[in-house]
């Protein structure tokens, strides 16, 4: 019955994981994973989640299942944790929220809730954008179009180019699809007056925003990074917001996300929450249970709170200071291109302006492993293999 079939070619940059395993080279460096790591390499547990697991582990009674939309109790920690406490939209009842399987699963029910509730609608996503943003929405039946987003002459934003594709050929209904923060893959954010810009050209157009929330905290700030995606929500009548826990509390395997709808209405926003929660219940029943009493466990005290804020910020802090600590060595080391940019870009990621060719010269007489795209993880660098990789790219680059 499956000798018809043919083997596919993986994840590239899963494949990239495992060429850095497989290295024998001591001085070997993995800038590919999408994961935080500390200066050991390592992906620590937060001090605050290690607490809230303690208390979970005295006082959770029972493994039955949550419901469909996850634990009633934590509808609010995702609505308080995107728009800010005290939002105006979340004693509206204008948006509803559950929990997912992380932010792809939230992705993923969005994208089946569009198929089959918004016909004709075109997904419009950044050029480049996550890798799985296409493969996700394509399995739903979804069209997905591209927009002009990063200048690789300048390594920065094409923000004007982006505007005149969108204005000449998205049409009314079409979804935008724009990442709140730390763009994966560049780095390369959104200001607030272009947040400005795209909100009344979602009103003028009759768009249904998107926003892929898998960063924050890791950019500038727990509010700040959301600031425009607010102001978005605080301005339009429909929106989608996808957000991940995984990555600012730390607990990725636990896959833990959220989506929220925000309506016209409350009475539509409960409509149409009622039909994603079909759209879950035929993917995977329920979300799991432990990621989700975690993250309520810390943010309904304030203690463990105030704990898990200076635990962002230091991972946010650390990140920052390894972009302005690698263009400052890079400089040093007398590369001819100007590495600048790298510290105004925000996030994990960087599109680091390497080419192809220099991206398989540094994996292949180096050991260094960065995407084909230069698209590096700056969580990978470390004070023990800075030096390394920036005489390494001087060597490449010349």
């Amino acid at each position: 019955m499956f000798q018809h079939l043919k083997a596919v070619s993986g994840d590239p940059l899963l494949a990239l994981i495992i060429a850095h395993k497989n290295d024998p080279n001591p001085k070997k460096i993995d800038l590919g994973v999408g994961v935080y790591k500390d200066d050991n390499g390592h992906t620590p547990i937060l001090n605050s989640v290690k607490k809230a697991e303690a208390i979970l582990l005295e006082q959770e009674d029972s493994k039955s299942y949550l419901g469909i939309y996850g634990a009633a109790e934590f509808e609010p920690v995702i609505q308080n944790l995107v728009l800010g406490e005290d939002n105006p939209l979340i004693a509206s009842g204008r948006i509803r929220s559950g929990q997912t399987p992380g932010g792809t699963g939230a992705l993923k029910v969005a994208a089946d809730f569009i198929s089959a509730n918004l016909k004709g609608a075109r997904l419009w996503v950044s050029d480049p954008t996550w890798g799985n943003h296409q493969s996700i929405f394509n399995s739903a039946g979804v069209e997905v179009k591209v927009y002009p987003y990063y200048d690789a002459e300048t390594n920065g934003l094409r923000f004007d180019d982006m505007m005149a594709t969108l204005e000449a050929e998205v049409q009314e209904g079409d979804v935008l699809l724009l990442h709140a923060c730390c763009h994966n893959p560049t780095g390369i954010d959104l200001q607030f007056n272009h947040w400005e810009r795209l909100t009344e050209f979602v009103k003028e157009r009759g768009l249904l925003p998107l926003v892929d929330a898998a960063y924050q905290g890791f950019g500038d700030g727990l509010d700040e990074d959301l600031a425009g995606a607010r102001y978005m929500a605080a301005n339009v009548q429909d929106m989608l917001i996808a957000n991940s826990f995984s990555k600012n509390f730390g607990i990725y395997r636990e896959r833990c996300g959220g989506l929220s709808i925000i309506a016209s209405t409350a009475d539509e926003a409960n409509a149409a929450f009622s039909i994603i929660g079909q759209a879950i219940r035929a993917n995977y029943s329920m979300p799991p249970a432990h990621g989700a009493a975690v993250v309520h466990t810390i943010l309904s005290d304030p203690e463990l709170t105030a704990e898990w804020e200076v635990e962002v910020a230091e991972m946010r802090d650390r990140i920052n200071g390894l972009r302005e600590k690698l263009v400052a060595k890079l400089a040093k080391s007398g590369v001819s291109k100007d590495f600048s940019f790298i510290q105004d870009q925000r996030g994990m990621f960087s599109y680091s302006g390497l080419t192809l060719e220099q991206v398989r010269t540094l994996r292949s007489e180096y050991s260094i492993y960065i995407a084909d795209t230069g698209r590096m993880s700056i969580a990978g660098v470390s004070d023990d293999n800075i030096d390394y990789l920036c005489e390494s790219i001087a060597k490449v680059v010349g």
